[in-house]
């Protein structure tokens, strides 16, 4: 893989992280205003029409899918529906911090699933990263403690979900647009919202929030481009180590926005699943340069 792809791709995935980022802080601030699902679907009609006039732009509207794109698609956009209503479940609820620091262990997941449902090779260094980097979680959530939030499950379930989003994408043909594909799981998160709403109260709307919404689609259709363009750039196994970069933005954005100051223990989790997640990227980066084949050293 040239230098050149994986240097785009470490560039593209700090931009998807940091609009990812300025998207939670955007659509936290409108929690006390809005119900969950409403700012679901207004978030989500925005971030629709803006891909989809893009989308329309560019003539990627008429791209030819085969069946298998199609059944790829529709796995990824299960995991982009449920990832997003779990996690601005957990958003809406608890510090973004705490949320993000979760969402950080999403690379070691996706190697543990790398593994268990692909049968890629991971050795006993790896496995072992990845049960203390869980470990490191566990800090972060806590469960049975006094400082246990249980809308860090919530988090949790993101993170499984986004692993089925992210592992989908690098199925997807080379000649499917990354605006097509970003345009999909956009209209799917806005059709959920905006069935659930119907069901529910809905609530007036004054133009601060919608403003705040405004910003926050901005930010996704940044977040959704950026996200699918680096699954298809460069090695997995260095550009994924720049994901960690939302952790710092989160926890900025944390205090400066909410006054949120993470505690010593989510600090300790986070520093944990962050050292775990980057030791993984460095063996699998040493195995691949060796040529190996098997992850057994």
């Amino acid at each position: 893989m040239p230098k050149s792809d994986n240097m785009r791709g470490a560039v593209l995935m700090m931009m998807s992280m940091a609009a990812f980022t300025l998207n939670d802080t955007f659509i936290k601030s409108v929690a006390g205003d809005i119900p969950l699902f409403q700012a679901v679907f207004l978030r989500g009609l925005l971030t629709s029409l803006l891909l989809f006039g893009l989308a329309l732009h560019r003539g990627v509207l008429r791209t030819a899918i085969s069946r298998q794109d199609w059944g790829v698609i529709g796995w990824r956009t299960v995991g982009e529906v449920s990832a997003t209503v779990a996690f601005l479940t957990a958003l809406f609820h608890m510090p973004i911090a705490n949320a993000t620091s979760i969402l950080q262990s999403l690379p070691l997941a996706i190697t543990l699933a790398g593994a268990v449902f692909f049968g890629e090779p991971v050795g006993w260094r790896r496995y072992l990263a990845i049960g203390v980097g869980f470990f490191g979680v566990l800090l972060i959530v806590r469960p049975g403690s006094d400082g246990f939030d249980g809308y860090s499950v919530f988090a949790v379930i993101a993170v499984g979900f986004v692993v089925l989003r992210d592992l989908s994408t690098r199925r997807l043909s080379a000649k499917i647009p990354s605006l097509l594909v970003a345009l999909s799981g956009a209209v799917s998160v806005t059709i959920l919202g905006g069935v659930v709403t119907l069901f529910s109260d809905w609530q007036p709307v004054s133009s601060a929030p919608l403003l705040r919404l405004g910003g926050a689609s901005i930010f996704l259709v940044a977040g959704y481009l950026f996200s699918v363009m680096v699954m298809r750039v460069g090695e997995i196994s260095f550009v994924a180590a720049f994901r960690y970069t939302a952790l710092i933005w989160a926890i900025v954005l944390g205090i400066a926005v909410f006054g949120e100051v993470p505690d010593l223990w989510t600090l300790i989790g986070s520093a944990i699943v962050v050292g775990t997640g980057i030791y993984t990227f460095y063996r699998e980066r040493r195995l691949m340069r060796a040529g190996k084949t098997s992850g057994g050293v």
